[in-house]
Formats: structure tokens, sequence, C-alpha cells
């Protein structure tokens, strides 16, 4: 039988995954006694299945010339056609949800970027909040079975500044020159296992920090996936609080680099932690955002004599997980945040957290963004620029692979970033075109692109996807998969010559 499933299109059993995933809300509904949402779900994953076997058999004795391309053209068409089938129990369960609003909706929690056109959490059935949330946990894994089953080999999604780096093509390294389809099963096999664990231990460890069990459930797949979807409104109206949020953060680390999944694999070596730059970045970032948040208030209240040390506490901690949130991408907001803002006494630093979201999470992770290994590219290059300034004559030492890194590394880094501020730029242009604001286009296409939904609110509160029109949905849903898959990916796809071999 599975020898029968795996002569099946990639993207076939992609879709017949997605509708045995209807099984959970399903079961769900059943549990609480809702019978009306579990037929549905239940009818709607018997259907997409039947469809799945049926396109399966009428194209198993397919052979693409091309495998490569084929996954490419697979990873586009799971990310576009994919929502279509989701959307479906949504659409029907959902009164004010037409097909274009359902497909959004889908689209959203399948990039993991946590938009919604929810306003109101209570307005909609609790299955509903774990099928999205559940379709965020699966286009989570999906995003780390694509980075080193596709991405890694063909060097793209920041794994081309690493090959340059070490002077060789290291994605043909973890298992040689083995078919994608040998790689994507394999990576399956190995990943699977722990990708599930870490969200097992999670949900487990906010369950006894006080969470409900559901609660827990669907910020534990929303953090590891880092789609930001709640079912409550935000880790601010959980009940688990500070201590939450600590277990929270430790857990965010699986977003800022891809080695800390691979480490529960044993596939790389202890002691990487000290070596890794973006785990350094990131915790640079994450310590000297929140400190400039925190000390501009913190030293002029020192003028007017004793400060309660429960805020100080607070608007630190507020802005510490808030800021670590929004670098990889997950887009929860501390319940502390609103004293943080306080104590920084900016008039807008939102702006600042948009900016964090831009530069995202690690490689081969689930975060969006341009990625640190990126950032870091091109700050190295910069601090090399400026010591050529002060003396011009100077060797840039480290040897041949940071000279490599600094240089053609930082050229690859630059062009990426200028082809995702371009993308960011058209979809400002469309959005604004089409009836919003400039400020509520800036934050519309920055959370869109980045894949961080709740990036959109820190401009204005008050600014809801909801009160967008159609079109304006599909614009951002495409924006969506731009962040997503990259603009790399798109390229090498749409590339004439790449089609001809």
């Amino acid at each position: 039988m599975l020898g029968h499933l795996l002569r099946y299109p990639l993207f076939v059993l992609i879709l017949m995954i997605g509708a045995v995933t209807m099984l959970v809300p399903a079961a769900y509904a059943a549990k609480i006694g809702n019978i009306p949402v579990m037929q549905t779900f239940f009818s709607y994953g018997l259907l997409t299945f039947m469809l799945g076997v049926t396109l399966g058999i009428a194209l198993m004795n397919r052979r693409p010339r091309n495998t490569a391309r084929s996954h490419l053209t697979t990873v586009l068409l799971s990310y576009t056609l994919l929502p279509v089938f989701l959307a479906l129990p949504y659409i029907e369960l959902v009164p004010s949800a037409d097909f274009v609003r359902g497909y959004f909706e889908m689209m959203s929690s399948l990039t993991t970027t946590g938009a919604t056109l929810i306003n109101d959490p209570s307005s909609i059935a609790a299955p509903l909040h774990l099928w999205r949330a559940t379709v965020g946990w699966m286009g989570g894994f999906m995003i780390l079975i694509i980075a080193f089953s596709i991405m890694e080999p063909m060097n793209l999604g920041g794994f081309e500044i690493r090959s340059l780096v070490s002077g060789t093509n290291i994605g043909t390294t973890t298992y040689g020159m083995a078919d994608p389809s040998e790689r994507i099963i394999r990576n399956v096999l190995v990943l699977g296992p722990a990708y599930a664990l870490i969200t097992f231990v999670l949900a487990l460890a906010l369950m006894l920090a006080g969470d409900r069990p559901f609660v827990a459930a669907i910020h534990a797949m929303s953090v590891i996936s880092t789609s930001g979807i709640s079912s409550s409104g935000g880790t601010e109206f959980a009940q688990s609080g500070r201590v939450g949020e600590a277990i929270i953060c430790l857990f965010l680390m699986f977003a800022v680099s891809h080695r800390f999944m691979l480490t529960l694999t044993g596939n790389v070596y202890r002691g990487w932690i000290r070596r890794d730059v973006e785990v350094k970045l990131a915790l640079i970032i994450i310590l000297v955002i929140p400190l400039i948040f925190f000390t501009r208030h913190f030293v002029a209240s020192m003028e007017y004599g004793p400060t309660d040390i429960d805020a100080v506490i607070g608007a630190a901690w507020g802005s510490f997980f808030t800021t670590f949130s929004f670098l990889t991408t997950t887009g929860f907001i501390s319940a502390d945040w609103n004293q943080a803002q306080i104590w920084s006494g900016l008039q807008s630093p939102g702006i600042i957290l948009l900016a964090m979201a831009a530069a995202g999470g690690g490689i081969a992770t689930t975060a969006g963004g341009i990625k640190l290994l990126r950032i870091y590219a091109l700050y190295r290059h910069g601090l090399r620029e400026m010591e050529r300034l002060v003396h011009p004559s100077s060797v840039g030492g480290a040897g041949m692979a940071a000279r490599r890194f600094r240089r053609e590394g930082a050229y690859i880094a630059w062009v990426f970033l200028m082809l995702f501020l371009m993308g960011m730029a058209v979809l400002m242009i469309l959005l604004t075109a089409h009836g919003s604001s400039f400020e509520h286009s800036i934050a519309f296409a920055i959370a869109s692109v980045s894949n961080t939904g709740p990036a959109a609110h820190l401009f204005d509160t008050q600014i809801f996807f909801s009160e967008l029109d159609d079109r304006s949905l599909l614009f951002l849903s495409a924006g969506m998969v731009f962040g997503r898959v990259e603009v790399l990916l798109l390229i090498a796809l749409f590339n004439p010559a790449y089609w001809r071999r």
C-alpha cells in the first residue's frame, strides 16, 4: 500500500495529507458534541481524499523529465492550490466567509503568517480555531521539508551563502546525490518525530504553567510553526502569564537556527552553538532593542524618586518577549507590552518591531523574513567597508571562508534584500491603489511578505484585515507566497533557461 502511494505525484500526496488532517478538528468537534461541525470536516475530508486518490491513480505513471523542476512546481502549486481545498469546511461553517476570504484565511495559516479575518475569537466554533492552528503547524513542517529536501540541494533559501563560505555544494552532503523524492521521505522520517515531540513538550509545559489544554495545544503549534495563531486573542490573554511566555521563549530558539532541530535528530556536532552566527546575532538583537526601550524611561524616572519594581520588571519583560516573538515572525505580544510602550516613551515603537519581523529568523526554520544569516553577511560586509575607509590598503583577514562570506555572500544577500523590498513596494502600491492609506499599506505589506500577520496591528490597533476588499486580500495572499517560498526560488522556477534543460 505504501509503495503504491509513493508512486503518486508529490502534490497529490500533500493534498491527501491535508484531507486526513481534517479529521483532527472533526474528532475534537465530536468530543465536545458539536455534531454539525464534525460532519462538515469529515465530509470535506473524505471528498478531498477521494479527489486525491483519483488524481493519484490518473497521474501515478507520469514521470517528469526533471525531478528537481517538478518539485519546484509542486512547491508553488502547494501554496496556491492547497488552500482552496483546506478552505472548504471554513467557508461552509463561517457565514461571513466567501471563497476569497476563506482562501485568504487558509493561505495565511499554511504560510504561517497568522493574519486573520476573525476580529472576535469567540465568534467562531473552537474546532475552527483548531483547524487554523493545525494547518499552520502543518505548513511549518512543510517549509522545513522544502528547505532541507529542495532548497538546500539547490543552494536556495539562505544555503547559497553557506555553500559559498565552505567553497562546496553543501546541499549534496547530507544524503549524497539522492533523488529529491528520496530526500523528502528521509527528511520526513527524521524531522517529523522531532517536530511533533517539541510541540507536545511545549503544550505540556504550557498546561503545567496554567493554560487550558485546548489553548496550550494551539499556542504550542503556533509557536513551533511561528504562525502566531491563537484561540484566545494571543498570549496576553492566556492564563499562564509570564511563566508561559518564558517557556515560549525557550522554544522560539528553534526559529533562530535550524541546528536546534537537527540537534534533536543527532545530525550536528556538539558545541555548534558557540560558532553559530545566527544565534549570536539574534541574542544581540533581543537584548539591545529591549534595553533601548527600557533604559530611555528608566533613566528619566530616577529624577522623580523610587520606581515601582513590578512595573520595571513588566516593562523589561514585555520588551524582551515581544521583540523576540516578532524577530522569529511569530507575532505574539506580551501581556506587559503596554507597560513597555509606556516606559519606552516612543511614539511608535511598533516601527522597530516591524523591522524585526522583516529581518526574520534563521535559514531552514519555520520563520519568515529576510533571514538572520543574510543580515549578518551584510553586517560583516559593512564593517569591512568602513575599515577600508580608514585603512584603504588593508587586507581582510580571517581566512578564505570569511572573505567569501564578506564578498560573494554579501552580494547574494544584497540581491535578495533588494528583491524582497521591491516585492514589498509593489504590494504597497497595489494596496494603496485600492483604497488603503499609505501607513496601513506599509503595515499590511510587511505583515504579508514577512509572514508575520499580527505585525499589521502595530501601526494602528484599529486596522483589521477584514476591512479589506477581495482584491486586496488576493494581493496579500500573493505576498504571503512571495515571502514564504522566497523570491530566488521563484526566479529559478520561472527562468526560461531552466525549463529548456
